[in-house]
């Protein structure tokens, strides 16, 4: 999976959500990509995938999920190799 370079100081996390989210919302949460995989028991799991600035920018990404009425499954710190790869 190629993800745009972070800064310095940001660092790429992959979060997933058991909804419904479609790339359109990737504007709201900061730009992050937003896949979405359907189940055989009718539930979809979402990941958004991305670099995000510090902790307070992740909290407010989580907060939005929250909104939503989402159901977090887990939030992963990616490696982030040279020439932006995670």
């Amino acid at each position: 999976m190629t993800l745009r370079q972070p800064s310095p100081h940001r660092e790429a996390y992959e979060i997933k959500v058991r909804g419904r989210l479609d790339e359109s919302w990737s504007q709201w949460f900061d730009g992050m990509r937003i896949t979405s995989v359907g189940s055989g028991d009718g539930a979809s799991t979402v990941t958004l995938t991305g670099a995000i600035a510090d902790q307070a920018a992740l909290r407010g990404i989580l907060a939005r999920l929250w909104d939503l009425n989402l159901s977090l499954v887990s939030v992963t710190r990616l490696e982030v190799r040279s020439g932006g790869e995670a």
